[in-house]
């Protein structure tokens, strides 16, 4: 997906009959037939991927028209003013933490409660409407998020031989490398933040925070079809 938003940001020619937002939507459609087609994915992943589709996509459209971004290219396949291929973004998360789950058989230490990993993960999609309207409860979501998994390891395996690492080492790895892609990103065209709309600036490594409650949320949404195994 990325390489696709630079490649057409570098290539594509400004009187093409297919607008770039278009081909882009159809191009994350057709990566995800063959992800399913060649067996990379399963059905049930994809299931739980296009539910983190579907609420990507609900909130960019609230986003936007709250001015958080723009997408300032036109296109057909759009609703609200978002361009269809964002919500695959956010699959493209939820993608990878499926993907490597499976590949690298996950197994954890002292893993919370399932609901209690739920309740977080609902409050924190929750809030990125409600501090509109209302306090902004991220710190106490990220104080949360430290005390269900501060002593949480996940154990992977890696060309037969198991490691581990902190499970929360791992959401902020995770939340750092979309933050780096977000701003290819932007500086491939493919959406704007206000203070970009005059020309390119690097992405405020304050949505690192925001990035890292939205993959906790994909984190989450995958454990219902991978459910937590416990390490030997």
């Amino acid at each position: 997906m990325l390489a696709l938003i630079v490649g057409t940001h570098l290539v594509w020619p400004k009187d093409a009959a297919l607008a770039r937002y278009d081909f882009l939507v159809l191009a994350s459609l057709a990566i995800q037939v063959s992800l399913l087609a060649l067996k990379l994915e399963r059905r049930d992943e994809a299931a739980v991927i296009g539910a983190f589709h579907v609420v990507g996509t609900a909130m960019e459209m609230f986003k936007t028209a709250h001015g958080a971004w723009i997408y300032p290219e036109p296109g057909h396949l759009k609703i609200a003013g978002v361009p269809l291929f964002s919500g695959f973004m956010y699959a493209c998360v939820g993608s990878y933490i499926a993907r490597i789950w499976r590949l690298m058989d996950f197994r954890f230490v002292r893993y919370p409660p399932i609901w209690t990993t739920w309740v977080l993960a609902v409050l924190a999609y929750l809030n990125f409407f409600t501090h509109h309207y209302g306090p902004d409860i991220r710190v106490g979501l990220f104080a949360a998020s430290a005390v269900l998994f501060g002593r949480t390891f996940v154990v992977f395996t890696v060309d037969r031989t198991p490691r581990r690492m902190p499970l929360l080492l791992g959401f902020v790895l995770v939340a750092l490398f979309i933050w780096l892609a977000e701003n290819l990103g932007t500086l491939a065209g493919a959406w704007a933040y206000p203070s970009q709309r005059h020309g390119w600036t690097m992405v405020s490594p304050a949505k690192l925070g925001a990035w890292y409650l939205l993959m906790l949320l994909s984190y989450v949404l995958v454990t219902a079809v991978h459910r937590p195994k416990r390490a030997a």
